[in-house]
């Protein structure tokens, strides 16, 4: 039976929450789904530093932490003096004014990571009065939305990254999770979002299988991403060569799917029971895996492989059962969700580190000298607008009010 089919009769039995967190806009990395999709409404198409820009604000420090909208507040994370602070920013939605500039963690040393990587990476989450910043093991805090205070810290949570921090937290219900992936230790944990109490920690299954890797092999930057399927919540997140399942309440892992790869970046995306997972870093691939039925080792539930054009740092879309997706290299392709073969691939820049984003009817992909790509979705490629702005996009974009809100290397801009 062909995916397409499958994909047509349990659409309605998987399922991803299309609205924020207690009425935030954008309250995650990758929006309301962690799918990259912005919902309903007009988005801007054309636009330039004298062009559709309703204000920029320049923003102190390093960090490529993507910014979460909610209750008419954007935030981010930044670091000054090469690491030794970490802070957050606070920016009003409506004027751009930077509102809060605040030291969370400091650091007696500058912590180490990639020339490509920044100490400020991993996306903030948003929970009503709540903001949660995270910072890999630099520390993870839960902070005040109405003043950016302090509420609970951890800098107990420990492994070798040895790039530093990439992967963000996820929220489920009172559950804050995260993954950590190291070349020391790999697990993932769920917090307790309230008090930031450990309500579990489960070791990866394949640990025993990494130990007789290099170490720079063991380590990935992770993302869970959460899904609702007939069995109930389930916690996807990629790790050094195996893909997890984990029931989100308590830990316990449903199922797993093996590949070569690691340093995994990209989020999975689902669509229907069909999730496609990167494999990560070496020789990348995308994969597609029906998930129905899956329990225990799932290796048996992949049903196609595409090694040609895979990402390793941008995270993929899928829609109307099409897959997009660009190389870190600048090169999209578009795969039929119903095999994995590719409908058509184009050269479209040559540096690619933020994920692209689905709004209007539209394609939206953001690369590293701050040119924005437009296309329209389809079997063949059609380029609608080329947009230059800033000094280049490292962060994922945040939609919101018809906006888009373009974090780039030094400043952010609300462009409508």
């Amino acid at each position: 039976m062909k995916i397409s089919i499958v994909l047509s009769a349990l659409a309605l039995s998987f399922w991803l929450p299309q609205r924020g967190v207690h009425g935030a806009e954008w309250h995650q990395f990758r929006g309301p789904t962690a799918m990259g999709y912005a919902g309903g409404g007009k988005l801007p198409l054309k636009w330039g530093e004298g062009e559709g820009v309703k204000w920029k604000t320049e923003l102190p420090g390093e960090g490529w932490s993507s910014p979460v909208v909610g209750d008419g507040k954007v935030w981010m994370t930044t670091a000054t003096e090469e690491g030794l602070s970490l802070r957050v920013l606070c920016v009003d939605l409506e004027s751009g004014k930077l509102v809060l500039d605040r030291e969370v963690f400091r650091n007696p040393t500058p912590p180490v990571k990639h020339r490509r990587n920044s100490f400020a990476s991993p996306t903030p989450v948003l929970d009503g009065d709540r903001v949660y910043v995270h910072f890999g093991s630099l520390g993870t805090a839960c902070l005040a939305a109405a003043d950016g205070k302090t509420l609970w810290e951890r800098r107990d949570l420990v492994v070798d990254f040895q790039n530093g921090a990439g992967g963000s937290p996820a929220l489920i219900g009172d559950l804050i999770l995260i993954t950590y992936d190291g070349m020391d230790a790999q697990f993932e944990v769920g917090l307790d979002k309230k008090t930031g109490q450990t309500r579990w920690k489960t070791e990866r299954s394949a640990v025993g299988k990494l130990a007789n890797r290099p170490q720079d092999m063991r380590k990935a930057y992770g993302t869970p991403v959460l899904v609702k399927t007939p069995q109930g919540a389930v916690s996807i997140s990629t790790a050094a060569e195996r893909l997890y399942a984990y029931d989100p309440a308590t830990g316990r892992e449903l199922w797993y799917v093996d590949y070569p790869g690691f340093s995994n970046v990209p989020l999975p995306v689902v669509e229907g029971s069909l999730l496609v997972t990167a494999t990560g870093f070496m020789k990348p691939e995308v994969w597609g895996i029906d998930m129905t039925g899956a329990s225990g080792d799932a290796n048996g539930r992949v049903i196609w492989k595409q090694n040609a054009g895979a990402p390793n740092q941008t995270s993929p879309l899928i829609v109307n059962r099409r897959i997009y997706m660009v190389s870190s290299n600048g090169i999209a392709s578009c795969l039929d969700a119903a095999d994995g073969h590719i409908l058509w691939k184009e050269r479209i820049g040559s540096d690619f580190a933020a994920s692209p984003i689905y709004g209007d009817g539209r394609i939206y992909f953001f690369d590293c000298t701050g040119q924005t790509v437009v296309i329209e979705p389809g079997d063949t490629f059609k380029e609608v607008a080329r947009n230059q702005l800033g000094d280049g996009f490292m962060a994922s974009p945040a939609v919101v009010g018809g906006s888009l809100v373009l974090r780039s290397k030094t400043a952010l801009y609300r462009v409508h």
